[in-house]
């Protein structure tokens, strides 16, 4: 069914808000910015700033929240401080028990590293929207600084960075904590119409995935219009799923177990949102992804133009870049390179092991796209992205070895980023077909679409080791996939499959 959501009742508004949230989160929201400000627009309609004019924010639709934001940087930033305040607020607050935890290092240190080396390398551009985005939360009362978002928006980035000083130190080789996702991107003989198919599902700690919930519609003044998965307070999607009005499709899975960062160059969140922003071709996404490339958050990017109909796969390493490109075929990113010399110069993955659970997966994949050779669309993008066999027990078992991640169900957890039973894996996933990219839409599953819920209280009474993650760790919900499409106007929709 199809449902408009641009102006709801605020009776509506607060008893879907209370069952979607959850009393806590609810609560939050409203002691940070009052319920009505960030919801239908009413409380932007409120105020003569006028950067806000054509921003605004949906009510929660199966576990996401639609933002709409438009204009000059300054105007994108500040809608999305003013409308989202009490999201970034808490999600500054699990990225920084996460991160600090990984990296074990203090958030002010992780601002100085912001400040001496990632904003001096953050255009002009992306400076304004981001310190608007500052003003738009200090017009709730936040005190959060334009330093603790550059922080925030490069989180991803500190394990190469300390990754890094800790290897120059030791003099040997020590790879970064691994971050997991599962993606895909298919054309020509393999797909139903012989378009495009692309989808990908985010694998990270449930302690930040639960907060990857954002579709942001944004339609900047200079660039493409473009809609991308997100979190709140990231001027870029950060798991890296994304549509422009150019054509162009973008996904990316990390490169597992890698070394290297040069910390002189352009931070991976600036040229990743660049990307999404100006791209118009494969060409013009492989050269802005590889200018000033810093080596932080190392990806294969998986890549699709719909006017061309041709794929590319981009493996993007600090000193090794590989780019293929097809017209008929797939590729598929599990966090394991396909490059010899990568793997041996920058990765420490393990010499001849085939089961490596990034390896597991990537048979799979092949098994996959064979067996639907010619018959890749949508849907079955939604069955890829939730599938929980097992290539090694030749079993249905969600585990570190599925497409579908489920870490926390696994003894043996995985290995370089996740103790046994780690709260981790799938947090969301996203599919879309060239049908939908010219519409800028696609279709996407918060939580754990693929039924298998994770409960957060029951984990950490089975888990104490976890227990640090209490304050913050919430549940991930089997909601359903819900297809998004830019605004029209002042309106969107979301349709729930």
């Amino acid at each position: 069914m199809e449902t408009q959501t641009r102006k709801p009742s605020r009776c509506a508004v607060i008893e879907y808000m209370i069952g979607s949230l959850g009393l806590r989160r609810f609560a939050l929201l409203i002691a940070c910015c009052g319920v009505f400000a960030a919801y239908g627009g009413t409380r932007a309609q409120e105020s003569n700033d006028p950067r806000l004019h054509g921003g605004f924010r949906n009510p929660t639709k199966e576990g996401w929240i639609f933002v709409h934001l438009e204009g000059g940087p300054s105007a994108v930033g500040f809608q999305h401080g003013y409308l989202l305040s009490s999201e970034i607020e808490d999600d500054k607050r699990a990225i920084e028990l996460s991160t600090t935890h990984g990296v074990n290092h203090s958030w002010n240190e992780m601002r100085s590293v912001a400040q001496k080396y990632f904003w001096p390398r953050v255009p002009d551009e992306y400076r304004q929207e981001l310190l608007g985005m500052a003003d738009g939360l200090r017009a709730h009362g936040s005190k959060l600084d334009v330093m603790d978002l550059v922080t925030m928006n490069a989180f991803m980035e500190y394990s190469y960075y300390y990754g890094e000083a800790r290897r120059q130190q030791a003099k040997r080789v020590i790879a970064n904590p691994a971050e997991h996702c599962s993606a895909f991107v298919a054309t020509g003989s393999y797909t139903k119409d012989g378009r495009i198919v692309i989808g990908h599902n985010n694998w990270t700690d449930y302690l930040t995935g639960s907060r990857w919930d954002m579709i942001f519609d944004i339609a900047p003044a200079g660039g493409h219009h473009f809609i991308m998965d997100g979190m709140p307070g990231l001027i870029h999607s950060g798991d890296d799923f994304g549509i422009n009005d150019a054509g162009i499709m973008i996904t990316e899975t990390t490169i597992g177990n890698f070394h290297g960062f040069d910390k002189k160059a352009i931070p991976e969140f600036v040229r990743a949102r660049k990307a999404m922003q100006y791209s118009e071709s494969i060409d013009d996404f492989n050269r802005i992804m590889r200018e000033g490339n810093n080596g932080g958050y190392a990806n294969t990017w998986l890549v699709g133009d719909r006017k061309t109909n041709e794929i590319a796969r981009l493996e993007l390493g600090l000193k090794n870049v590989t780019l293929e490109r097809t017209k008929d075929g797939y590729f598929v990113g599990s966090n394991f390179p396909i490059n010899p010399k990568l793997i041996a110069e920058e990765t420490d993955f393990p010499a001849n092991d085939p089961n490596t659970p990034n390896q597991v997966r990537h048979r799979r994949w092949d098994a996959l796209m064979a067996e639907y050779k010619g018959r890749i669309d949508v849907e079955a993008g939604e069955k890829f992205e939730t599938d929980h066999y097992d290539m090694i027990t030749k079993e249905v078992d969600p585990n570190e070895r599925t497409i579908c991640g489920h870490i926390d169900k696994s003894s043996r957890g995985l290995k370089g980023w996740q103790g046994p039973y780690g709260p981790a894996g799938t947090a969301e996933a996203k599919v879309a077909d060239s049908v939908m990219a010219e519409k800028l839409s696609f279709v996407a599953g918060m939580g754990h679409p693929c039924g298998v819920e994770f409960h957060a209280t029951e984990f950490l009474k089975a888990h104490k080791e976890y227990a640090w993650q209490k304050p913050l760790l919430e549940d991930l919900k089997a909601n359903r996939w819900t297809v998004f499409a830019a605004a029209r106007g002042t309106e969107t929709t979301a349709a729930v499959r």
